[in-house]
């Protein structure tokens, strides 16, 4: 294994503390027990927080700032922050309109999440999001995966709560998004987890991983290396499969990178994505290409399609001010 680490059990430390002094104009990290806050305390609005095990940068503390997050709880790689990371960011952030939670399905997360909530002293709910389409149960979650469609539910959340949206909305609006985004993702390559020195699984020169989680979990099948359009076309299918949208759907489209796929292979499945959707009928009105929920080291790409309506379209272009998204109106 080779990585840029001094020691692993300090990665953590050392990582969040490179970001933080990168950012210091957009956040403060607290640690001890560990989280990341806004720069500026926001007042009188919904407190959005997120979090989950760390290696899928910039998922979740690059999306704190303006119209995103309040806070987020990052845990050790692939592994949940713990309740009480969770309460300290909620006590922090908390703005006197009510703590939404924003939860990957994956049982960790739900679980300490969910302990956190039962111990807070004031409103809140959580969002899970579930938008990975590979397969319905595994291991690690019960139902589906949250994947980079969670990037979408933040952005288009967080709008809403920076409008003064009340608890209660926020939530409806969150569940609403999530419903009406599919994701779906292949490995090339798998990821080495820096605590255990190897790649979590072992995969042959010429195959991918099909359907593959972004913790390195399996996929639907494995399968022979085939060209970006034939790959392409199995993702879209199952995702058009899941969201079964209308001929002239208006649909955000996010190509997102693992972290070693370089942006010109994104690109490309950019592009044999939009010919496949527009041949569907299905209008692209806002896209994302980029490593926005990424797998350590891993090679792989995911395609996410949002189905946009009138509330999540103006909630995406609002503006945001984070270190890894930002846009004005």
């Amino acid at each position: 294994m080779k990585k840029f680490i001094n020691e692993v059990d300090n990665l953590l430390v050392e990582s969040l503390s490179g970001f933080a002094a990168a950012h210091a104009d957009l956040v403060n990290l607290h640690l001890e027990p560990h989280f990341i806050t806004r720069k500026k305390k926001a007042e009188n609005k919904v407190a959005v927080i997120s979090g989950g095990g760390s290696g899928h940068e910039p998922l979740h503390s690059g999306y704190i700032g303006y119209g995103m997050l309040d806070a987020a709880c990052p845990g050790h790689v692939f592994t949940s922050p713990s309740p009480d990371q969770m309460l300290a960011a909620a006590e922090a952030v908390h703005a006197g309109k009510g703590v939404l939670f924003i939860v990957k399905n994956y049982a960790g997360d739900v679980m300490n999440f969910e302990m956190a909530a039962e111990m807070l002293p004031f409103e809140n709910a959580t969002v899970l999001t579930s938008d990975d389409v590979a397969v319905e149960n595994s291991t690690y979650t019960t139902g589906r995966r949250g994947v980079a469609g969670t990037v979408i539910v933040e952005k288009v959340v967080g709008s809403l709560a920076e409008a003064g949206a009340d608890l209660a909305a926020c939530k409806a609006l969150g569940d609403k998004v999530n419903k009406r985004t599919a994701s779906m993702g292949v490995a090339l390559t798998s990821c080495t987890v820096p605590a255990a020195g190897r790649p979590t699984f072992d995969i042959g020169e010429r195959e991918l991983e099909m359907g593959v989680g972004i913790h390195g979990e399996p996929g639907r099948r494995r399968e022979p290396m085939r060209n970006a359009d034939a790959i392409v076309a199995d993702l879209v299918a199952a995702i058009l499969e899941d969201l079964k949208p209308a001929r002239g759907s208006e649909v955000l489209l996010l190509i997102n990178g693992f972290a070693a796929t370089p942006l010109m292979e994104l690109y490309l499945l950019y592009n044999s994505t939009a010919k496949l959707l527009q041949a569907q009928g299905l209008v692209i009105s806002r896209s994302l290409v980029g490593n926005y929920t990424t797998a350590l080291d891993m090679a792989g790409a995911s395609i996410t399609v949002c189905l946009l309506d009138d509330e999540i379209r103006q909630h995406w272009d609002s503006p945001v001010h984070t270190a890894a998204l930002r846009w004005q109106c």
